[in-house]
């Protein structure tokens, strides 16, 4: 732990009592609109940590152009995912709410980081040999050094937890090796942080290939939040199930029929045995409805919320900024310790 370790002070009656509060570090790319998958695996933890941690989320912009952006679809989807952030429930006065292109810090701890990270190391990275294969024509340097970038993410904000899903650990663990590694150097200037992977609805599996994890790539086989009922009713009915009818979760061998009992589960709170029971003998049909029903009502508040947000621009455009500005505050303390360290003359 560093000396930025994440402190607050609180008043209890007449005395002064001290409150350590460890800090938090996410974000998702807004490359397309969230899912379910987004909602279930991640927001949805986020809002339920923002009571207990002091928690930093953001709208990492940077990461998103590794990969070619419509600029106006880039803009649309930044200010949609920041609405869709505070009706999921993240509360502005509680998080720092933020779009990562707004923090300059972010993009010159990087290159810093960078300078103190194996090309071996990067070459490793399981994600950069999937996106490699997908995106032949535009495996670009950014690609490479994705995880470099992720990780001046973390570290600027002293972050000691960072919830990711099992996908993402990999970058994590790379992030921690760079922290240690800089550290070992200069001295303890950054937080070694811990990935923090929740258990329950981590991980939202395709309603097509439901072996694979739900994406927005795959418009057909997951649920966007902005869905309208109609269409998500539509999706689970068409959702790959197996042949045999019989209501097991067991994801090796019923994959599509476990991901519908896991998606029921994470909507309801209910656990997998009592679900089993219920829709033991009614066939995968009643199960579907089911499932796409509890959807619905889920996000029906989110989607209503979200579209009276974006009605209001100028107040999601004062969340961002303060969100800006707050971010900009740590961040910038975190890279001044680094430039002292470093060498570099003071501003």
């Amino acid at each position: 732990m560093t000396e930025t370790a994440n402190q607050e002070t609180a008043k209890n009656g007449t005395e002064n009592q001290e409150i350590i509060k460890k800090r938090i570090f996410s974000g998702i790319q807004p490359s397309g609109e969230l899912t379910l998958g987004s909602y279930m695996g991640a927001i949805r933890n986020w809002k339920a940590l923002q009571d207990q941690y002091d928690c930093v989320y953001c709208i990492v912009d940077l990461h998103t152009i590794t990969v070619r952006q419509n600029p106006a679809d880039l803009r649309r989807r930044c200010m949609t995912q920041l609405a869709q952030y505070i009706a999921c429930g993240l509360d502005p006065e509680k998080c720092i709410l933020f779009i990562q292109s707004h923090v300059p810090e972010h993009a010159e701890l990087s290159w810093i980081l960078g300078c103190y990270t194996q090309f071996g190391e990067l070459s490793r990275m399981t994600q950069f040999k999937q996106k490699s294969q997908r995106h032949a024509d535009n495996i670009n340097a950014g690609l490479f050094t994705y995880p470099v970038l992720m990780a001046a993410d973390i570290l600027l904000y002293q972050a000691d937890l960072v919830p990711v899903g099992a996908d993402q650990k990999q970058h994590v663990e790379l992030c921690r090796d760079i922290a240690t590694r800089f550290n070992n150097i200069y001295g303890n200037i950054f937080t070694i942080p811990e990935p923090f992977i929740p258990e329950v609805g981590a991980r939202i599996m395709s309603l097509n290939r439901p072996e694979d994890k739900m994406s927005k790539s795959d418009p057909e086989g997951c649920v966007f939040l902005l869905d309208k009922p109609e269409d998500i009713k539509r999706k689970f009915k068409r959702a790959v199930t197996d042949s045999d009818g019989r209501i097991l979760y067991n994801p090796a061998e019923k994959p599509g029929v476990s991901n519908l009992l896991a998606i029921y589960s994470a909507a309801t709170g209910e656990n997998m045995p009592d679900i089993i029971a219920r829709f033991d003998g009614q066939g995968y049909g009643q199960l579907k409805s089911a499932v796409g029903d509890t959807v619905i009502e889920i996000l029906k508040p989110i989607r209503e919320e979200t579209e009276r947000l974006l009605k209001d621009k100028k107040y999601l455009e004062e969340i961002y900024k303060a969100g800006a500005e707050r971010a900009s505050k740590i961040a910038r303390k975190t890279l001044l310790k680094t430039h002292k360290k470093l060498g570099f003359l003071p501003r």
